[in-house]
């Protein structure tokens, strides 16, 4: 079975609120697509503030983040959130070799202000095949290791054996300063 390494809170705007998970599949030749999930939010008091669901491809042997922004949360104070797999959505087939284009993500590199942070980053496509709509998501270390950002954006077109910026952004300062970014291409099972 799948195992969630961690699921997260992150306050986006009042009311509002991301989520960000990391779900690892340690099967080295085995795969699932569109595993259905579902994720919790909970108050300070261990009710349930608010239910979001989705699904996710897991690729051989990989970890795969998983990122919802913008949940509505009320006005309550999200405490916790849980992230669970439905295991009756799991199909699993072989997949000995991956034959997805995976592109290199490179120059990754914080900017804009302060108060309106900003991360960049260059992805290349080794293939002579164009990507296109790649979906990529961003995690912003402090240095302890602890999530401190996260966000999502899509990239229309990498060209064959070209590059592509993919750029995310936040309205909010984070709470502590970057010391890693990870920045992870989503590319789906075939």
């Amino acid at each position: 079975s799948p195992t969630v390494l961690f699921t997260k809170t992150l306050t986006n705007t009042e009311g509002r609120t991301d989520v960000i998970a990391s779900i690892a599949n340690k099967n080295a030749i085995a795969a699932a697509k569109n595993v259905s999930y579902r994720v919790q939010l909970y108050s300070t008091d261990q009710t349930i503030i608010q239910e979001v669901s989705g699904t996710l491809d897991l690729p051989p042997g990989a970890t795969v983040p998983v990122f919802i922004p913008g949940v509505a949360s009320g006005k309550q104070t999200v405490a916790r959130a849980f992230l669970t797999i439905d295991q009756s959505s799991l199909r699993w087939f072989a997949l000995p070799t991956d034959p997805r284009i995976l592109p290199k993500v490179s120059n990754t590199s914080p900017g804009g202000t302060v108060d309106m942070p900003r991360v960049e980053a260059v992805l290349q496509n080794s293939s002579v095949t164009a990507l296109t709509n790649v979906k990529v998501i961003v995690l912003v270390h402090d240095s302890r290791g602890e999530i401190v950002a996260a966000s999502s954006t899509v990239v229309p077109t990498i060209p064959g054996q070209g590059q592509a910026s993919a750029t995310f952004t936040w309205n909010n300062p984070f709470s502590s300063a970057p010391s890693l970014i990870e920045v992870v291409p989503i590319i789906p099972l075939p």
